[in-house]
């Protein structure tokens, strides 16, 4: 990602190259929740190098958020939880009540910043509008339920 920007409101935060990690807790996620996707978004390896010559081969996914000297933009997405299987309504039943979730959204940031990454984020619990330039475009998609 080349760049991204939340606001919400009156307050904006942006980075530059990095990630985006639109985070969603689910009921029933913890602290090894936290530590895992934590570790993910610090440890995959999900940018080209600067002189990658074999980008149509799918093996240029050479690099770190960190080893880029990258920033994260860590929002909070409680409609990932969203079950759209029945009717013609989302179910947010799967999402974890904001007194769950907060705390949890938090130590990712937390834990993130521990790493001496740069950690942007929007607004818990606020209507946001995000704005991103999608290099690729790239999009993983990280659950902590699937870890093995």
């Amino acid at each position: 990602m080349s760049s991204a920007r939340v606001t919400a409101g009156d307050y904006s935060a942006a980075i530059e190259r990095g990630i985006v990690a639109l985070v969603g807790v689910e009921r029933g996620d913890g602290a090894a929740d936290v530590e895992y996707i934590a570790r993910k978004i610090r440890e995959l390896r999900m940018f080209d190098a600067p002189d990658d010559s074999s980008r149509e081969s799918n093996t240029s996914f050479a690099l770190t958020v960190q080893d880029i000297g990258g920033a994260v933009l860590v929002v909070s997405q409680f409609t990932l939880a969203a079950d759209c299987r029945k009717g013609r309504r989302p179910s947010f039943d799967d999402a974890a009540p904001p007194e769950i979730a907060k705390p949890l959204f938090d130590a990712v940031v937390v834990e993130l910043r521990r790493a001496g990454i740069d950690v942007q984020t929007g607004r818990f619990q606020a209507t946001m509008q995000v704005a991103l330039v999608n290099d690729g475009p790239v999009t993983l998609m990280l659950d902590s339920r699937k870890r093995f």
